[in-house]
């Protein structure tokens, strides 16, 4: 009596439809996984606002009317990354004030406060980040000089408008502030 194994009586699927087949999964999968979530995951939002709106990278802004917040943790990154392009397009200054953020357009000011030590700065979306679970930001090694922030650390992101008079402050004081290599050769 001869005996059939599952190998021999199984049928190939051909290499187009098992590609097409995952094709169709990763895509279901991006679409979920961009798909707003109510569900709470250790992050705090309280409302979206002055976001721009994910239609406009690099065209005019439109605002949203009620204030953006969200608090959690923060991390910093740098060196390893110095001139590689970002998300965003551009090269990753680590002395610019800059951040990577999962959600928020690129181009979007967030006034970040570090709620250790209060201190506050101005920085500006560019990539998209942090990679690591739990955390809300990456900030730029400068930005992340700006607030205290050594490590990681809990902070308080806001939304701000392009017109805001506190945030043009900040940004002609940022002008003046030394970068790491400049201090360093002196």
């Amino acid at each position: 009596m001869r005996s059939t194994s599952f190998r021999t009586a199984r049928r190939r699927v051909p290499k187009a439809v098992r590609r097409f087949a995952a094709g169709v999964l990763v895509l279901g999968l991006a679409l979920s996984a961009s798909a707003k979530d109510d569900s709470p995951s250790g992050k705090i939002v309280i409302s979206v606002s002055n976001v721009k709106t994910g239609a406009e990278a690099g065209t005019k802004a439109r605002t949203k009317s009620k204030n953006w917040l969200q608090v959690g943790v923060a991390s910093w990154y740098g060196m390893q990354f110095q001139g590689r392009k970002t998300a965003g397009g551009e090269r990753f200054d680590m002395n610019s004030m800059t951040c990577a953020h999962p959600t928020l357009p690129m181009g979007t000011w967030l006034r970040v406060t570090n709620l250790k030590n209060r201190r506050t700065t101005f920085v500006r979306v560019n990539d998209r980040g942090p990679v690591l679970e739990g955390r809300i930001v990456d900030l730029s090694f400068a930005a992340a000089r700006a607030v205290g922030l050594v490590g990681v650390g809990k902070v308080k992101l806001e939304a701000v408008r392009d017109g805001d008079p506190e945030l043009a402050q900040a940004l002609v004081a940022q002008l003046q502030m030394p970068t790491v290599f400049e201090a360093l050769a002196r």
